[in-house]
């Protein structure tokens, strides 16, 4: 006769309730076998020992079940392995981007006007340095002859006639200095990846190998045309010197980001499968006839255009020349007039040989630059729950800009490079007839505070949104209002414990709370500050919270009547669509008092 299977409760989980059903077990199948139940016996050291094991796993597999979903993982590196899967792109690295003014001195003509032929090009590639040594590094090439710039006499005579000119300009800088790595790479090998030995990475400006071939990084290794600037030859190169053609690339990369690393991931293809280089007719694409009487639609993407598979070609004995931008500073956000060292310029003269060496050297020392506005960026990785959130919003946007959470969403996948912002609210303009949109934005500055966004980032965000919102969408720019509040309350403490240190305690509290920034519009919740007063240890009752409006030095302008916006049970104090709240010194601007 086959023995019965007990039956097994598999709902028990946690310690106790594994040992209980474990002394339960024994008693009913083994109840000659084993009689002592007592604590101290070696069987119940043994039934806690197999219910030590079991409460472990169970907490272990329960743990493992929350770290397979997005909304609740609590591992910073699980969330950003998801958000690879949602196609969200993680930037471990922030970088900042603005606009410098440059000054250079140029001697005058006997005639007392400027001599352009001293006015050099200040080549992309020179770098600068801010007071605190972050080196920014300048994007585009700057034409001080350009007849936008600032011409001002600089010296003059004895009889005032001019001797030299100063001349203003402004360029483009980028946070970061460059940096090259050679990467020996042998056999054949699908999918390759390469870990580059630098942290704090920002951008890769370019990967070659030993026998000149460009490898480009795309989105996705799917993606198999890039667009590339081309000089432009026609007569209108003087407005339009460059134009955007489309250029097939069976050698690309991806760039992929973790904390701490950063990686190059190539397809698996090899070079003797290259057969064709040109593009794909996009009419055969859209439409496939096969000599059918039926025409079949297929999805057409602009930047797939060859029909290889592999993904890429993957190199092989060779040797990679990587060339990336890398940040050389913890902090690369820089306050205003703040950026002023010349680290090492590129100067260009027109003609040399009809100049003299001694008025090119005075050119050359003479240059100097400033920042007129902050340079801002992206200076710190998102917690976890505003990466979930972004994750959340990109993998919904599908790379086009339709709700309002689509234009978050790509706002704040911008890239780094761009400059970035702290927050962002995006409302209909309900006074325009078009479909106008006003964009509100804020950042942060160098000691975490909330300030107005610079117009370089704004241009960036313009142009940015441009290849993703709705062609019939006007969107308006604009700097949200910042509305600097503080916390007044009073306690009354339990007579066995110290006032002070429970006042202590209560403001540390609320300081870490009102630390983190606050979301464009978000109301203040004057019933969370009873309540989490009332949870800490000592406190018998709160007496009074009051919301004061903190104006004037080293606060914003933003006058705010808080009496009139608190609502009817003074539970909730409105915030204007448009405004951010910020508790610009919670050390000052928190403060209680015992009664």
């Amino acid at each position: 006769m086959a023995k019965k299977t007990p039956p097994i409760k598999y709902t028990s989980r946690d310690f106790d309730s594994i040992k209980r059903d474990l002394v339960e077990y024994a008693k009913r199948y083994y109840p000659d076998t084993y009689k002592d139940f007592s604590e101290a016996s070696f069987g119940a050291m043994m039934l806690d020992m197999t219910a030590y094991v079991g409460d472990i796993l169970s907490f272990y597999l329960d743990y493992q079940a929350n770290e397979g979903f997005l909304q609740t993982a609590t591992e910073y590196d699980n969330i950003v392995k998801m958000a690879k899967q949602m196609g969200y792109k993680f930037k471990s690295t922030g970088s900042s981007t603005g606009i410098i003014s440059l000054f250079v001195t140029v001697p005058a003509t006997n005639a007392g006007t400027p001599d352009t032929r001293y006015m050099p090009i200040l080549k992309k590639g020179s770098v600068f340095a801010s007071s605190e040594g972050a080196s920014f590094v300048l994007i585009d090439d700057v034409d001080f002859s350009d007849s936008d710039n600032e011409v001002v006499v600089s010296t003059t005579n004895e009889f005032g006639n001019p001797t030299f000119y100063a001349v203003r300009a402004h360029g483009r800088v980028v946070s970061g200095i460059s940096n090259t790595e050679v990467k020996t790479v042998g056999e054949f090998q699908k999918f390759r990846r390469i870990k580059l030995d630098s942290r704090n990475i920002t951008e890769v400006i370019s990967v070659l190998d030993t026998e000149g071939h460009e490898y480009y990084e795309v989105e996705h290794l799917s993606q198999n045309v890039v667009y590339l600037p081309v000089k432009n030859r026609a007569t209108d190169a003087s407005k339009v010197p460059e134009l955007i053609k489309p250029f097939v690339v069976p050698r690309r990369f991806t760039v992929e980001n973790t904390r701490l690393a950063t990686f190059l991931q190539f397809g698996y293809g090899s070079t003797s499968e290259l057969t064709n280089d040109s593009l794909v007719d996009p009419a055969q694409v859209v439409l496939n006839i096969h000599g059918r009487e039926h025409v079949t639609d297929t999805s057409f993407d602009p930047t797939k255009l060859t029909t290889t598979d592999k993904f890429g070609v993957s190199p092989t004995n060779t040797t990679l020349t990587i060339s990336y931008r890398v940040n050389d500073s913890d902090n690369v956000n820089v306050a205003a007039e703040a950026l002023t060292s010349v680290i090492s310029p590129i100067l260009q003269f027109e003609n040399q040989s009809d100049l003299t060496v001694a008025n090119m050297d005075i050119v050359q020392s003479s240059l100097e630059c400033t920042n007129e506005e902050p340079i801002i960026g992206d200076v710190q990785l998102p917690d976890t729950q505003e990466l979930k959130q972004r994750i959340r919003n990109h993998f919904f946007s599908q790379n086009r800009a339709v709700t309002r959470q689509d234009y978050k969403s790509l706002i704040y996948n911008m890239p780094s490079k761009f400059g970035a912002v702290e927050r962002c609210q995006i409302l209909q303009d309900k006074n325009s007839f078009r479909r106008n949109l006003n964009l509100y934005v804020v950042s942060k500055n160098l000691d975490n505070q909330l300030i107005k966004s610079t117009s370089s980032l704004k241009d960036n965000i313009r142009t940015w949104l441009s290849g993703y919102k709705m062609m019939n969408d006007t969107i308006d720019i604009l700097d949200a209002r910042i509305l600097n509040l503080g916390i007044e309350y009073s306690i009354k403490v339990e007579n066995n414990f110290s006032q002070f240190a429970v006042l202590e305690a209560c403001n540390t509290v609320l300081r870490n709370l009102y630390s983190r920034t606050n979301e464009i519009g978000e109301p203040i919740y004057v019933t969370d500050v009873y309540k989490i007063l009332n949870s800490i240890t000592g406190v018998l009752d709160v007496i009074d919270v009051e919301i004061v409006n903190k104006v004037g030095t080293n606060y914003s302008d933003v006058f705010y009547d808080i009496d009139t916006n608190l609502s009817s049970d003074g539970r909730m104090l409105y915030i204007p669509k448009d405004h951010i709240v910020e508790f610009k010194f919670p050390a000052l601007d928190i403060r209680g008092a015992v009664k």
